[in-house]
């Protein structure tokens, strides 16, 4: 009897950042094992990773980066998981799934294992309707529908871009909130996904995330983290604000919800915090600047959204501190490199809406 092959088994990559050997991976064999993986490598290129046995792959450490890149290796975080921007710029497939080597398969309420991909895979692959919210949470999901109310006219809803899973267990706080809440876990499953409505930012989290590359992989930048850097931990979250300000002008979709990992590792907050503090304080005058950002309609491609986007980085956020101007010059870097390794390749036309 024929097996059904996975589900975009050959249009698909998962990025994995480490500093480790990926012992993780076994338990995600039965879900992973027929994808390519794109593992970067953060730290001394001179360690060994072991890769369990049966795994297709490649390896990428700064030494492959420098050399990949030149010059403009300068854009890629060292020192953080922010490396993992890499692998999307790197890869060929149309979808990249990107996980953390702390997270590992979770149960749902009936005790089964949880496909983490399978439900990114479900996600992407139906619209959203980021324009009229949906009481029902995603109409186009299994036993679900519009409900009583909600226009016609929107009802075919836009191609999704970005697929935002969550965690059980530890939860993706802040060191503030780590430090007052140190044994919180998260236990709520909830079986839901949602459409983030047009004109709403989110705090988007790389550790269980997948995206349509094609659509919007340019826009996919972690930022300048890590070493040398005045700030971390917040390499996604910048991603996240820069791509919910393209795709809502591009007319794309953001979905957050299922599916669930087991986060299993709960970073040191004291550690965090060091990376944190300035960020803490930037982010209530960040989230307002990309709250009234405003792209051109002239900008019908995500590279050209993003340049965009990094010009007025550097001229109102630029006030706040150089790492901004420093920062905006290294997105212009990011979609140079992007363009050279991807050439003719212009993501995402504008929808008009």
């Amino acid at each position: 009897m024929a097996t059904t092959p996975p589900p975009l088994k050959d249009e698909l990559d998962i990025v994995i950042p480490t500093i480790r050997n990926l012992d993780f991976l076994e338990m995600w064999r039965p879900f992973f094992q027929p994808y390519h993986l794109i593992i970067v490598q953060d730290g001394d290129p001179s360690k060994n990773i072991k890769v369990p046995d049966g795994f297709q792959y490649d390896l990428y450490n700064r030494n492959d980066i420098n050399k990949l890149l030149g010059p403009k290796a300068s854009c890629i975080s060292f020192k953080d998981s922010a490396c993992r921007c890499f692998g999307y710029m790197v890869s060929k497939k149309k979808y990249i799934f990107t996980i953390d080597d702390d997270c590992f398969v979770a149960k749902n309420p009936s005790g089964q294992d949880i496909n983490a991909l399978e439900q990114h895979i479900k996600n992407l692959l139906c619209p959203s309707a980021p324009y009229f919210f949906n009481t029902l949470y995603d109409p186009y999901a299994e036993g679900a529908d519009f409900v009583r109310g909600y226009p016609f006219s929107l009802r075919e809803g836009v191609p999704t871009a970005v697929s935002h899973g969550l965690w059980l267990n530890i939860p993706d706080y802040d060191a503030p909130t780590q430090l007052v809440k140190p044994s919180e876990r998260n236990k709520r499953y909830v079986d839901a996904v949602m459409t983030i409505p047009k004109g709403t930012l989110f705090p988007m989290c790389g550790m269980n995330l997948a995206f349509d590359r094609d659509l919007i992989g340019p826009a996919m930048y972690f930022g300048l983290m890590g070493e040398g850097q005045p700030i971390g931990r917040y390499d996604d979250m910048w991603a996240g604000w820069c791509v919910k300000v393209i795709c809502d002008h591009l007319g794309l979709g953001v979905k957050t919800g299922l599916p669930y990992i087991w986060h299993s590792k709960a970073s040191n907050p004291f550690v965090n915090l060091k990376k944190e503090y300035k960020g803490i304080f930037w982010q209530e005058e960040i989230i307002p600047f990309f709250q009234t950002a405003i792209l051109p309609k002239e900008c019908t491609t995500v590279q050209a959204c993003y340049i965009e986007l990094s010009k007025q980085v550097k001229e109102k956020l630029g006030k706040i501190d150089p790492y901004f101007t420093k920062l905006g010059d290294a997105m212009v870097t990011w979609i140079e490199a992007w363009d050279e390794l991807n050439p003719g390749k212009d993501s995402s036309k504008a929808k008009g809406k």
